[in-house]
């Protein structure tokens, strides 16, 4: 039964009626350390991670590209929120390590919502070990309307927890550390990407805190490099898209195989900045494949992918063409930069049988 509070989501698509969106505004690139290298940059060493501010245009263009998304949202009827501004420049610390802020444009990494429930994880990047407080007015607010509010236990995030093959960059088991971006939800059951952002013990923890109700599916040893949501998008009950650079039918879990499966195109117009924008660039080659569903009928997606719209509108979707020129080098498209906190619908299991579930 659904709850009466302001917090309702329990999958990718029911009709959305309440979302965050995310800002850019005083965005730097993560402190150069090792959760930093591992989550984002295994490629380059320490010295190599870019840092400081974003350039200001890329700022300012994100920012109007978001005001036209939210220009679209509204226009459907969907209520806004968007974070405070926070001060990323600022230095916290632990005991084991000091950084500086990230940025505010990915909320999708740092909250869960599943059904009345808003989790905060334990995020991989110590640059992000402040970032939820940005948006600690709005959960409050959730909280009063009735919702459940709770954090997974602060990760320490100590040097060893990043100290492994960066061939396969996954944090050690050491204590439960993932973004909220590593988990797909599928109604009662969900699937959860092992990667550079988030760990086995991660998944365990999530199986205990939602109890027997749920399944946690693991997805292993097939892409690290970062979330879940360039390589799975649920589009509605029976159809998923794929990345066809990841997935194929041999990897493709057990529990999908229910569905009916589309694999996207190639994606088009990939980098036209240059070289030194592509190298500094955080999201991968896939990342406007990153769509968001405003209801089962309505895909908010990257306008230059026209080979993807499409393939969406030959199986029955509408599209919203948009554009975040930025994606890549901020490493988030329309999925990654929302929340969607409301949407209509019930908690249903959509999968006949169970697949192998996690062992907990």
């Amino acid at each position: 039964m659904k709850p009466k509070s302001d917090v309702w989501s329990c999958n990718e698509w029911d009709p959305l009626q309440e979302v965050i969106v995310g800002n850019p505004l005083g965005a730097r690139f993560p402190t150069a350390d090792p959760s930093t290298r591992l989550a984002e940059f295994p490629d380059k060493s320490l010295d190599e991670i870019p840092q400081g501010t974003f350039p200001q245009w890329i700022i300012d263009e994100t920012e109007e590209d978001l005001g036209e998304f939210i220009a679209v949202l509204e226009g459907a009827g969907v209520t806004v929120k968007r974070p405070e501004t926070w001060n990323h420049e600022a230095t916290f610390s632990t005991n084991d390590w000091e950084a500086r802020g990230y940025y505010n444009y990915c909320p999708r990494d740092l909250m869960l919502v599943i059904g009345d429930q808003i989790i905060e994880t334990p995020n991989v990047i110590r640059s992000r070990a402040q970032e939820s407080f940005s948006y600690r007015s709005i959960m409050v607010d959730y909280l009063k309307s009735g919702a459940r509010w709770y954090s997974a236990p602060r990760p320490m995030l100590q040097d060893s927890l990043f100290d492994v093959d960066l061939n396969k960059p996954t944090p050690r088991n050491d204590e439960p550390a993932f973004d909220a971006a590593n988990v797909m939800r599928l109604g009662k059951d969900l699937i959860y990407l092992v990667s550079g952002t988030g760990n086995r013990m991660g998944g365990q923890w999530l199986q205990t805190i939602l109890g027997d109700e749920f399944r946690v599916h693991f997805f292993e040893d097939v892409y690290y490099g970062s979330h879940i949501d360039s390589t799975f998008v649920a589009l509605r009950p029976g159809l998923m898209l794929c990345n066809p650079g990841r997935i194929n039918d041999d990897n493709l879990p057990e529990l999908l195989k229910q569905w009916d499966i589309i694999y996207s195109p190639p994606m088009e117009n990939t980098n036209p900045y240059g070289a030194d924008y592509l190298s500094k660039s955080i999201g991968s080659e896939w990342i406007d494949m990153n769509l968001f569903s405003i209801s089962p009928d309505l895909v908010a997606v990257d306008r230059d992918q026209t080979e993807l719209i499409k393939l969406l509108e030959k199986h029955g979707l509408n599209v919203a063409p948009l554009k975040l020129r930025h994606s890549k080098m901020l490493g988030g498209g329309f999925h990654c930069v929302t929340l969607d906190i409301r949407r209509e619908g019930t908690l249903q299991r959509y999968f006949d049988e169970p697949s192998t579930v996690a062992d907990v």
